[in-house]
């Protein structure tokens, strides 16, 4: 049985040193929110399924080697013969901040329909995990997030969503008026603390005030990423909040994906919140001790190494 399902557009991702216009090398890999969490969980052992659209490109063939090499499903992601597989390029500009580039208009990615959500639920998941990234990608994207969402919800399928706004792509106005709508069907929120407004009702102005207002529309647990300062989980009856935790930061980008692979991970498993929340920062944490989006992403028999004393061999 497929444990999770994610639907989204997975790029080409390029990764420059130095600006681009400085020439130099750079390396090739993959990225997109969606791809990250479905690696983050296949490396725990669970069984994902990722469907995109990518391009009948070199790039596009990357995508979905990449991803079956990870052990993820991608038997019902599509090949475009048309549009192109989209990029996004990474340069280090200032110590740790990092500019992001995206090339995707009119890419594969954003000719995802509802038909592919029909063909990623032939046998229903046990968790649907989509962002609020996939819905600001065009007609086709938001509307193939609502059908899933919608589709999970009649098949008693659990429901993720990871509000991941991208102000490059919609203001926070366009994406409340899409986000707002879905949270009567969604079980775990993950938002961080200045996204909640995007998910929350407009009437709700204060932070406790959010969340309990998510509470009241159905969402049994408020995920909300804060960062270098950990995280926290609202349930409705009670919150736990965990540090992050401490590791040399050599590269924060995908560290929110990882957070999120590692407490749906939790749910899939039966923890309860506050073992959810622990796999969560320490997935994180393994994020950003490494370089990229996904690359050192733990697998299971990883998760002890942080406890392991500074220095440690593990022989």
């Amino acid at each position: 049985m497929t444990d999770i399902v994610t639907f989204g557009e997975a790029m080409a991702a390029l990764r420059a040193a130095r600006p681009l216009r400085l020439g130099g090398d750079a390396t090739l890999s993959i990225a997109g929110a969606e791809a990250n969490v479905a690696i983050g969980l296949a490396r725990l052992g669970h069984a994902a399924r990722w469907t995109g659209v990518v391009g009948a490109d070199e790039l596009g063939a990357l995508v979905l080697r990449t991803l079956r090499a990870e052990r993820v499903d991608v038997d019902t992601a599509e090949t475009d013969p048309v549009a192109p597989t989209g990029m996004v390029v990474f340069e280090s500009r200032v110590a740790h901040v990092t500019r992001v580039t995206y090339l995707r208009t009119g890419s594969a990615g954003s000719r995802l329909s509802p038909r592919h959500v029909d063909d990623a639920f032939a046998d229903a998941p046990r968790m649907l995990h989509v962002t609020g990234i996939t819905p600001a990608l065009g007609p086709g994207p938001r509307t193939a997030v609502q059908y899933a969402v919608g589709l999970a919800r009649k098949a008693g399928v659990q429901v993720c969503l990871d509000v991941n706004h991208r102000a490059r792509l919609w203001t926070r106005e366009e994406a409340a008026a899409v986000l707002r709508p879905l949270m009567s069907a969604v079980d775990l929120l993950v938002a961080s603390e200045d996204e909640l407004p995007l998910a929350a009702p407009p009437g709700a102005t204060s932070y406790h005030d959010r969340v309990r207002a998510l509470h009241d529309l159905g969402v049994s647990e408020v995920i909300v990423k804060r960062g270098a300062d950990g995280a926290c989980v609202h349930s409705g009856t009670r919150s736990v909040d965990r540090p992050a935790r401490p590791v040399p930061v050599l590269d924060t980008v995908g560290a929110g994906d990882a957070f999120t692979a590692g407490y749906l991970s939790g749910r899939l498993d039966g923890l309860g919140i506050e073992d959810c929340l622990n796999r969560a920062v320490t997935t994180a944490a393994f994020a950003v001790a490494s370089h990229g989006d996904w690359e050192g992403l733990p697998t299971r028999a990883d998760l002890a190494l942080l406890d392991a004393p500074p220095g440690s061999a593990v022989r």
